[in-house]
């Protein structure tokens, strides 16, 4: 699963890294299916960050990967 994960946030890397930003998996607990990334560079200290989150990143997880209920930043 974590590589799938991590394939699946390559993916979103491009868009972010256009704004000046980054996204770096951190953990994906399997029992409470949450995912954990580390928002990088412009990501970590924008005031969007959390709608980026949350209805950007999680939402591509959570379509591609159902057992995903939630993203979280570390």
């Amino acid at each position: 699963m974590k590589e799938q994960i991590i394939a699946l946030l390559q993916k979103v890397r491009p868009a972010l890294q256009a704004d000046g930003g980054d996204v770096e998996f951190v953990n994906f607990d399997e029992a409470t299916g949450v995912v954990t990334v580390k928002l990088k560079g412009a990501c970590g200290s924008c005031p969007m960050a959390t709608m980026t989150l949350k209805n950007g990143i999680e939402r591509y997880l959570k379509e591609a990967i159902p057992q995903i209920t939630s993203v979280e930043k570390a």
